[in-house]
């Protein structure tokens, strides 16, 4: 292996430096006027004071939980050393989440005040300014996650036979925090965003972050907590599970091999990613100054980062099989994910952006009103699974088939090295993760400088060039929400290949096992759907991913209505508002949206949780095959929440760009018109955005990390269901 297994820490301690250099260089850039200033500063304290309550309560139950996990590990499997490591492993996979979460929110509160200040001078400076403040977020992320793995596999032991196992707790924690902290931050975004539209815009007739508007404040907030903090938390717990899940599975090989690179080579990879994505990201301001036209999609300069960033990433991943794997069968089997992401990408661009056939279709529907825009935009996302399910579904197939060619030569069985096979392909995926998060928190800061210069009356080119980037964010926001269901889609069959090997190594560990005639444990672990249990834990796995999504959804409209009730008192109460003579009361509003958004999250995120156990210990008591009804559950649950994801997920974006589509004066009548805002069209397209908001932006991202701590709970509490 030579160096190779140094490349992990050398990537994350890299990354910290490089995310550390972003930071200081965004940070110096101008913050604008003092108009501008002050937007800013109500901002950073509204998300500052909403994730310092938020993350108490996180806290709390998450010692709680971690607690439980290690007594009830322990009791069962008679082991104390399983029990207390699992809970160590969780409170530090829980903490990385909670930090990866701060770290995110922090950096793009602090860029969307610079951001709108460079937007000033240039289309290229704001572009910089806004990717460098999204790359500080994904940076930090990727070496917490890189360095957070890294440290307790050493912690406990670095045996790559056994510790792989004892760290799950990690990607366990990890995926307990991100729920949490999606789901209260998607609420809080989208209740103050459907409350600032439909009372603003609609009612009101008042332009988009108008400072007349008492909900605009916590509208920007909440594009930090949900979108920066949220997703910060959500990628951070899948590069770690999916990372964890390829570990488990490189254990069956190493058994075979002796060699601990199959254990370790996940992480190597990945430490490769960084340094790929260190050079896209730096090349991005190039394709300014080559193509310095001031009409260019800035979706070029992002685009173009991406691929550079695909290209090295491609030849840091035949280098790291080349030396570690001896088979360059695993080489193809990465090639897979790394070009399953960028299709991904441009299905997902296809969908939500407004160059393409969908968003004009529901654009188009805006001329019937409300009805038609919503009929359309739900139609969109159900289009939407074919191609992602198609997409997946070949990658799956190839990797794994490829994956199998190399069984002959390594002397393994070909079910391991096709598991392998899709491993090596989730951590292709993988690679480009610090630039996909860059980008994704991109949206936000555009999104807030955009109202941050409306809200201190700039305008002019500064406002074009906000506008813009607004609309490009929303396309790298749905990019983001794709990335993440595709890699969530790829280690579906990883981390349940890694839950299977984990029920044989319970049951292996047990008095009676079965052995063949070597006396070897011959155990095969499936999941046969005419079990009547398996076939109702299938049943209820499809109905959580539903129920937790009606639950996210009305919990948006019950603190949107509030929000909603409260602007419209402050007009109606105090004239002034809607003269420009007073101030809102922006606090107000704040307030509402941070107690709707700390409240409402604790069911649907516990939901999960009881429901694995509930399922698993029913059946268990009820002396049948409780392995394989939560296995049920985990595959079943994963293949409903990707789908339904992906519904939600794109046909949001596409209502939201439809909406910014007539905004940017794309739609026409049959005169050849304009058909702009302040029209009935205009007006039916924001309340499909409206609808829209909930399932992209806190029921969507919100299956990501489900599916993910269906996997890790699983993982975790395997030797329960034995």
């Amino acid at each position: 292996m030579g160096f190779m297994p140094t490349v992990p820490i050398a990537a994350g301690i890299v990354a910290v430096i490089f995310a550390l250099y972003l930071a200081w260089d965004v940070l110096r850039k101008d913050t604008g006027t003092p108009a501008m200033q002050e937007v800013g500063d109500m901002i950073f304290e509204g998300a500052t004071a909403f994730l310092r309550r938020q993350y108490q309560t996180i806290g709390m139950i998450s010692i709680v939980a971690a607690v439980l996990v290690g007594i009830v590990l322990g009791a069962i499997t008679g082991s104390t050393d399983l029990g207390w490591k699992t809970s160590v492993a969780f409170l530090v996979g829980a903490a990385a989440s909670a930090l990866s979460g701060l770290i995110g929110m922090y950096v793009a509160v602090k860029s969307n005040v610079r951001t709108a200040a460079a937007a000033q001078k240039s289309l290229n400076d704001a572009i910089g300014v806004a990717l460098r403040g999204g790359a500080v977020s994904g940076f930090f992320i990727v070496a917490l996650s890189l360095l957070g793995v890294l440290g307790i596999y050493y912690l406990y032991g670095a045996n790559p036979a056994t510790t792989p196992s004892t760290i799950v707790g990690f990607g366990f924690g990890a995926s307990f925090v991100a729920l949490f902290a999606q789901l209260g931050g998607g609420i809080y975004t989208k209740a103050a965003d459907m409350g600032a539209d439909l009372v603003g815009k609609v009612e009101a007739g008042i332009p988009e972050d108008d400072p007349r508007n008492a909900a605009v404040i916590a509208d920007l907030v909440g594009d930090n907590v949900g979108d920066c903090a949220g997703r910060g938390a959500d990628l951070f717990e899948s590069t770690a599970a999916e990372n964890i899940g390829a570990m488990i599975l490189g254990v069956a090989i190493y058994l075979h091999t002796n060699n601990p690179a199959w254990v370790v080579f996940p992480l190597v990879v990945r430490g490769f990613g960084v340094f790929a994505t260190m050079v896209g990201l730096l090349v991005v301001p190039l394709w300014g100054k080559m193509r310095p036209n001031p009409d260019e999609d800035p979706m070029n300069s992002l685009n173009w980062g991406y691929f550079v960033s695909v290209i090295l990433a491609i030849g840091f991943l035949y280098l790291a099989v080349d030396a570690m794997l001896g088979s360059m069968w695993f080489f193809w089997s990465g090639l897979v994910g790394i070009f399953t992401s960028i299709v991904i990408v441009f299905i997902t661009q296809y969908y939500t952006a407004g160059s393409w056939r969908p968003v004009r279709e529901i654009a188009e529907a805006s001329k019937t009103g409300p009805a038609t825009v919503i009929v359309m935009g739900i139609a969109v996302g159900f289009e939407t699974t074919a191609s992602t399910a198609l997409t997946v579904g070949a990658a799956l197939m190839a990797a794994y088939g490829l994956g199998t060619q190399a069984a002959p030569g390594l002397g393994i069985t070909t079910g391991e090295a096709g598991l392998f096979g899709t491993a090596v392909a989730t951590m292709g995926m993988l690679m480009t993760a610090a630039y996909v998060l860059a980008m994704d928190t991109f949206g936000p800061i555009t999104d807030n400088a955009n109202g941050v210069i409306e809200m201190a009356g700039a305008g002019g080119q500064a406002r074009e060039i906000t506008d813009r980037l607004d609309a490009v964010g929303n396309t790298t926001k749905a990019l983001t929400k794709g990335y993440a269901m595709a890699s969530a889609a790829l280690a579906a069959f990883l981390l349940f290949g890694a839950y299977a090997d984990e029920v044989k190594r319970a049951v292996c560990a047990r008095p009676g096992h079965p052995v063949d005639a070597a006396g070897v444990c011959n155990f095969v672990f499936s999941v046969d759907l005419t079990k009547v249990e398996v076939f109702v834990a299938a049943l209820f796995a499809v109905m959580l991913v539903f129920l937790f999504s009606s639950l996210a959804i009305r919990a948006v409209s019950k603190a949107a209505a509030a929000i909603i009730e409260e602007v419209r008192r402050q007009f109606r109460e105090n004239p002034g508002i809607m003269a420009g003579t007073v101030r809102p009361d922006y606090a107000r509003a704040v307030d509402i949206t941070t107690r709707a958004g700390l409240r409402e999250m604790i069911l649907p995120g516990l939901l999960p949780v009881f429901a694995s156990l509930v399922v698993g210990l029913v059946f268990k008591a009820l002396h049948l095959d409780a392995a394989q009804a939560v296995g049920a559950l985990l595959m079943v649950g994963t293949i409903a929440g990707i789908m339904l994801a992906t519904v939600l997920n794109n046909g949001g974006g596409a209502w939201d760009n439809a909406k910014k589509y007539i905004e940017a004066g794309g739609l026409r009548d049959e005169n050849g018109n304009v058909v702009g805002k302040g029209t009935l069209q205009h007006a039916a397209a924001v309340v499909g955005d409206t609808v829209g908001d909930p399932f992209k932006d806190t029921a969507g991202p919100s299956l990501h990390v489900l599916v993910k701590l269906l996997s890790t709970i699983t993982l975790v509490l395997a030797p329960l269901f034995i």
